[in-house]
């Protein structure tokens, strides 16, 4: 049996994305908003942002937009 391992970066879009369909957040608010909603496990998902290359200051709508989470 073959199981799919999603990216952890893809579940944070995935959520993100429901947070902005839910009108919880806006597609224009900044990153940080999602600071908010993730609490103590915020500082692993900054540095993780972080590394690809997010400021905290990004829209929403950048995170969302990423089609593909290559670490090159």
């Amino acid at each position: 049996m073959t199981q799919q391992v999603i990216y952890p970066m893809v579940k944070l879009q995935r959520h993100v994305h429901s947070l902005v369909e839910s009108k919880i957040i806006k597609p224009t608010d900044s990153i940080w908003k999602i600071s908010l909603i993730y609490g103590s496990e915020w500082s692993y998902w900054k540095q993780e942002l972080l590394d690809f290359g997010f400021t905290m200051q990004d829209p929403v709508s950048d995170l969302i937009a990423v089609e593909s989470w290559n670490e090159e």
